[in-house]
């Protein structure tokens, strides 16, 4: 091949190519051969090592370089793929679990979201849910349904953690390994037996177990970590805590999505579409979009504090908040650094007293009533019925 106005052939580098390659970007595109002589035959290249390929990518004013997962995703893209899209050339039907094929297929038919799914074999099942391709297994079917997806990609498996209130005192932990489907379960029954504790209550006769938090809200943020995270990643990761728990996956939010839109109604944008898709066909997610949302009302339905978003260390997080008196939700709400401590106070000793909240805060009588009539607007405290010197502050336990 020889020369044309989009190919040109170099026998040496110069960083003065550099130029010709913006020229090339900022028209119809082209290439540069290097080590090539002007008729296009290989001439060689001498210390080739040190050119070494770099990917850029500018996001508003800041230029960075893509490396690692980052690049897979870019390049990925690129070609019009996503990771689970790509086929799986070392694995074959004898790698799927039956068993886990089975669960999904009862759960797509309570879900009545998979019609003609009768008698249907795996490879069948697997091609009409684009997790198969010509007879080969894709990554996204891995994931979902492979006996061992550790064999193919080291990281799918979840870590659970339960820490002290200093975040680097870790008192004891657990790691969950399997598909998807199977995880899902496992790390449920983990929580529920080992990390959280169950409250008892009575409706008449009948005892009655509830967790911590709400189970929707749990499975909910599990399902998130599970289906969106990067696989090229970290694993993901549940922190449990004595009043807040938080779950971490790898691969922070796609473009146009925002992290005060996710709370209210949104378009989609998997990272994993497949593996998204197949989920929402079995039953296992409502709708691409509303599972933030779920997690948020759930909270609220149970008169917990609002869960938190935020993006952390190349990915994504959520927590739950067990104690509204906790000192990270109190901050919140805008009380300064007495008012919370009078209520860490109150917490321990069970009531406080104006005398008391002087002598705690070395402030003036004036300063501790205006700053408690503050903490009774906010629904934090509330007044004894006792009046004058007997009077005290109590924590308003119904605003919780």
């Amino acid at each position: 091949m020889f020369e044309q106005h989009n190919i040109e052939y170099k026998s040496s580098w110069h960083d003065d190519y550099l130029k010709w390659i913006c020229g090339f970007a900022n028209t119809q595109g082209g290439r540069i051969y290097i080590g090539r002589d002007d008729s296009g035959e290989a001439v060689g290249l001498d210390n080739c090592k040190k050119l070494r390929g770099r990917y850029y990518y500018r996001s508003g004013s800041v230029k960075q370089e893509l490396t690692g997962s980052a690049l897979n995703e870019f390049l990925l893209k690129r070609a019009g793929r996503t990771w689970d899209d790509v086929v799986e050339n070392r694995a074959s039907f004898d790698d799927i679990d039956e068993r886990t094929v089975g669960v999904f297929l009862r759960m797509a038919e309570n879900a009545g979201r998979l019609p003609d799914i009768n008698g249907v074999s795996t490879p069948e099942l697997l091609e009409k849910l684009r997790l198969a391709e010509n007879g080969q297994l894709k990554r996204a079917a891995i994931v979902l349904f492979g006996k061992d997806p550790g064999r193919f990609y080291p990281n799918t498996f979840v870590k659970i953690g339960k820490f002290a209130d200093n975040d680097f005192e870790i008192l004891f932990q657990e790691t969950e390994e399997g598909n998807i489907i199977q995880v899902l379960d496992s790390v449920l029954r983990q929580l529920n037996h080992k990390f959280l504790i169950r409250k008892i209550s009575f409706e008449g006769m009948n005892r009655i177990e509830t967790l911590e938090y709400p189970v929707v809200a749990l499975r909910e943020m599990l399902l998130n970590a599970l289906i969106h995270r990067n696989y090229m990643g970290a694993p993901a990761q549940i922190r449990v805590y004595d009043n807040k728990l938080s779950v971490w996956n790898h691969g922070t939010l796609p473009e146009g999505i925002t992290l005060d839109k996710l709370a209210q109604s949104h378009s989609s944008y998997p990272r994993n579409p497949i593996i998204a898709e197949a989920c929402f066909r079995g039953g296992f997610i409502d709708a691409w979009g509303s599972g933030i949302m779920k997690i948020f009302n759930s909270c609220k339905m149970a008169q917990m504090p609002a869960p938190s978003i935020e993006e952390d260390g190349g990915g994504f997080m959520v927590k739950l908040f067990k104690d509204k008196f906790s000192e990270e939700e109190l901050h919140k709400t805008g009380l300064n650094a007495r008012q919370i401590v009078a209520v860490q106070y109150v917490k321990e000793k069970g009531k406080i007293t104006n005398g008391e909240y002087q002598k705690l805060n070395n402030c003036s009588r004036n300063t501790a009533s205006i700053e408690l009539n503050v903490l009774v607007n906010k629904s934090v405290l509330e007044n004894s019925d006792m009046k004058g010197a007997g009077s005290f502050y109590k924590l308003n336990i119904i605003a919780q």
